[in-house]
């Protein structure tokens, strides 16, 4: 699969036309490493593609309760007599 800079990956006529009617295929990169991949969405498979996309890109019950859990244990462990946000608001002035 080609890859392309993130400042080469910027959609042009050719490569999307390329995407769009050869199916082409590209691995977009950040300082050599691999970022994102663009690839082409066929008419039959649009919209399963788009919901696994998206299902992807969505946080799970595991990520959430891994978060409840961490907040458990700040707030357990908290030591001050202010809240994170009286905090973080003394912060800002």
């Amino acid at each position: 699969m080609p890859q392309v800079g993130i400042r080469g990956s910027k959609t042009t006529p050719r490569r999307s036309s390329a995407v769009r009617e050869e199916q082409a295929e590209y691995i977009v990169t950040y300082h050599g490493q691999p970022v994102a991949v663009i690839l082409p969405v066929t008419e039959s498979s649009r919209q399963a593609q788009v919901e696994q996309l998206l299902a992807a890109s969505r946080p799970d019950d595991d990520f959430w309760a891994e978060w409840d859990a961490l907040g458990r244990e700040i707030d357990a462990q908290w030591q001050s007599d202010k809240t994170a946000v009286e905090l973080v608001e003394e912060q800002r002035r």
